[in-house]
């Protein structure tokens, strides 16, 4: 059985190439894994190249904590980017506390802190990218520069700033003061194949990320599931599709997971 934190498809959009007799392509995401088969599995028509794909935004929230001893202004005007695209400004945060930003369906590996301007410092007690629990763990943190110590991992270290000098980040006094967050999604996706028949129409189908391949599947016993890594690979799309002619594509269940246990 395969444990994981799952991302939520609900109310995400799953299409196919085709639809065989209402085996519908939201039928693979419905957390129905097959009890009763004409109702729980999607199916396309016998064809070339059948494909199922799941538009998959990834609903992010970004969580800023706040220095507490002094200097808390240094957060202000913070803008927050994902990728190049600006999520949320930072008007200001009370001293120790956190504030979330929702950066909605927002795509992209670093999640970026910067204050532009001359002269100003950046100084964060932890930053927390919520999804499927926190993301940010065991990442890889930046900074335009350090402070005494105050080194960009400090702002995940999962330590809300208790002993200030042994927990947030702090840049220099600087033009553009900025923090990153290379943030890879480990992801997974757990297929489910039919076991009422025709089992063998899983077997060879491709699992894309946007265009890029993460697995193909060899083949999967009768009613049960088999996951698939993905490392760090982007993109909001995920793909299944069979290559070549008079196909086809039959899943009872499709899951992208995040972070979490699989055995």
């Amino acid at each position: 059985m395969h444990k994981c934190k799952y991302m939520n498809t609900e109310n995400r959009t799953a299409t196919q190439s085709s639809t065989f007799m209402g085996w519908f392509a939201e039928k693979a995401i419905d957390s129905n894994r097959g009890l009763q088969q004409n109702t729980a599995c999607s199916s396309t028509l016998n064809e070339t190249n059948p494909w199922w794909r799941l538009d998959h935004i990834y609903r992010v929230r970004v969580v800023v904590t706040n220095r507490k001893d002094c200097c808390t202004e240094q957060i202000n005007r913070a803008e927050i980017c994902i990728r190049n695209s600006l999520c949320a400004v930072i008007p200001a945060i009370p001293a120790g506390e956190s504030d979330s930003y929702s950066c909605g369906g927002m795509e992209g590996r670093y999640v970026n802190l910067i204050i532009p301007g001359d002269m100003n410092t950046l100084s964060l007690c932890e930053v927390a990218v919520c999804g499927e629990g926190n993301l940010a763990v065991d990442e890889a943190a930046t900074q335009s520069s350090t402070f005494m110590g105050w080194f960009a991992e400090k702002a995940i270290d999962s330590n809300r700033g208790l002993q200030q000098n042994t927990a947030c980040s702090s840049t220099l006094n600087e033009t553009n003061p900025w923090w990153r967050l290379d943030h890879i999604y480990r992801v997974r996706v757990v297929v489910t194949n039919r076991k009422d028949c025709c089992t063998e129409q899983i077997n060879r189908a491709e699992i894309c990320i946007r265009n890029s391949l993460c697995a193909v599947i060899p083949a999967i016993p009768a009613g049960e599931s088999d996951s698939y890594s993905c490392g760090g690979m982007e993109g909001r799309y995920v793909n299944l599709i069979i290559p070549g002619d008079m196909n086809t594509l039959s899943l009872c269940e499709v899951a992208v997971c995040g972070e979490g246990e699989f055995f």
